[in-house]
Parts: structure tokens; sequence; C-alpha cells
């Protein structure tokens, strides 16, 4: 099982385990997405109790690790019912939930998140463990959005914006050969509204624009050539709204991709408001592919 991860490219899968309804559906997708890199699954959860709260007195402490362990064993034997080939590690920490999932994941490990978490803030569309992981990132992570069982598209579709997100392709190119599905790298240029162009994209006679927008060609070409028997759909629109219309095109695939702009540290927070906004609207889940720093695209 080791060698077919090692011939995706795709390291482990690490997913956050906290009881809420967004992250029970989050746990099942990670399942699945380990049955197909044949890897591992850890499971994590975050009794966050290091150092001791200080309002929780030690029997308080104890019973919340109790509760962290049984939702881990419960959590096990659900996806063993369902997957029950899959390799499944359990893992309580003492810590916070962004650092423990971190470190679960190591230098390679992809971390898998519900877009919402047990916090009393129903307005928040994306859980501050969610928001905190990926806005850190130094791996992969995946927001799980859409329906608990979403209809197959059969495509995962990678947001391609210049040369510098060959990784992210890349990524979006092995998770593609992972489902035997089509790849479609999607190029977004945004224009500006002016009235006969709000009368033209609301009429669709935007066609002839389209059709001058690509993929830039060094990266649609890499990917094609890096991954020979993939099909690959290079394509472009024009759009007011880059996130809009990436939010739109997510209605019909199995997977989003998208790559960050900064590396983590540097420059601050790796996510930006296109990023955000998916990892908030997206209709399938998002794995967003943070950069390591300069040349990025160029590595693989």
């Amino acid at each position: 099982m080791g060698g077919t991860t090692a011939r995706s490219g795709l390291g482990r899968v690490v997913v956050g385990v906290d009881g809420s309804p967004s992250a029970r559906t989050a746990v099942m997708w990670a399942a699945a997405e380990a049955t197909l890199r044949g890897s591992t699954l850890r499971l994590v959860h975050a009794a966050d109790t290091d150092p001791p709260v200080q309002f929780l007195s030690q029997a308080e402490i104890v019973t919340s690790r109790q509760a962290g362990s049984e939702l881990l064993d419960r959590t096990a034997e659900a996806i063993s019912a369902r997957h029950p080939g899959l390799a499944v590690v359990r893992e309580l920490t003492d810590g916070p939930a962004p650092g423990s999932l971190r470190r679960a994941a190591a230098l390679t490990g992809t971390i898998v998140v519900g877009h919402r978490g047990l916090g009393g803030f129903s307005s928040l569309l994306l859980g501050s463990v969610g928001l905190e992981v990926a806005a850190g990132a130094t791996t992969p992570v995946v927001v799980v959005r859409g329906a608990a069982e979403p209809v197959e598209a059969g495509v995962v579709l990678a947001a391609i914006r210049d040369e510098a997100d060959l990784g992210c392709a890349r990524a979006a190119a092995r998770e593609a050969q992972l489902r035997k599905a089509p790849l479609r790298l999607l190029h977004i240029v945004t224009v500006r509204l002016s009235v006969g162009s709000r009368a033209a994209l609301r009429n669709g006679g935007n066609g002839t624009a389209r059709e001058h927008v690509r993929v830039p060609s060094s990266v649609a070409d890499r990917v094609q050539e890096e991954f020979p028997e993939l099909t690959v759909h290079a394509d472009g629109q024009q759009s007011h709204s880059v996130p809009g219309a990436l939010v739109d095109a997510s209605r019909h695939a199995d997977l989003l991709v998208i790559g960050g702009r900064r590396a983590p540290g540097y420059l601050g927070p790796t996510i930006g408001r296109t990023t955000l906004s998916l990892l908030q609207n997206a209709h399938c889940p998002v794995e967003f592919i943070p950069r390591r720093g300069p040349g990025h695209g160029s590595t693989s």
C-alpha cells in the first residue's frame, strides 16, 4: 500500500476530529482519500488542555481526555465499517488543534478539516480551526465543503493564475490520477464592467472574448507532458469576479485545487481574498496548496 502513495506523489492523510457534523463529513472524505492514496489515515483529536486551562480542575481535564479518546474510538469504528481495509491511527493530543494537525502531517502530509467546527458563532462560514490551519499552512490543506454524500462530477478542477501555479497544477493532476478523472485547468481574467459589458455577460455574449483567454501554456503543457495518460482540459474565461467564477465552476467538480500566493511567515498568511472566498463558499471540497517560497512553481 505504501507504494501507491509513493507513486501518487501524495503524503499521509491527517484529519481533525471534534464530533461536529462538519468534522464527521471531513473524516469520511479523508478516509476515502487515504484509501485512494493507499496510505494510513491519522485521526487527531486535540483536547487543548496543555497548559491546563485556568478554570478546569484536574478531574475535568481527565474527563475531557476520556471523552476525546472515546470519540476517536467511535470514529475509527465508523471508518472501519465503510473502509474495512484502511489502517487508522488515533492520536489524542493535549495542545491546540492547529498545531496538533500540523505536527501530525509533518513535512508532506495533507490536513483535512471540516468547514465549520463546534464553536457557537454560526455566522462564521469557516471555523476558526480551519481558518488558522489554512492561514499558516506549510503542507496541503483540504477544507471539506459540499453535501455529506455528494454526487460525483468526475472532474478535478485547478484554479490557475500564472506560471507560479505549476505546483498547484501538479497536485491537482495527482488527485485526478487517483480518481481516474479528467483534470480541468481554469484561468479567470478579471474584466471591468461597463454598461455594455454587463449586458454582454448577462446575455452570454462574452464567448468571443472567452476564446482569447487561455491557461498559461507553460503550465498546461508541462502538466500534459508529465501526466501523459491524464485527460487535461485547459480553458479560461472572463469574469467580473474571480472568486464568483470559481465558486460557480466548483458546482461541477469533485475537488477544487488552488495554490497560495505567498510562503507562510515571510509575507504574512498564505491565503488571500479569492482563496478565503472559496474556502467559505465552494460547492465541493477545496484543496489549498501553499507556496514554499520563490520558485515553488518550478519544483515538484
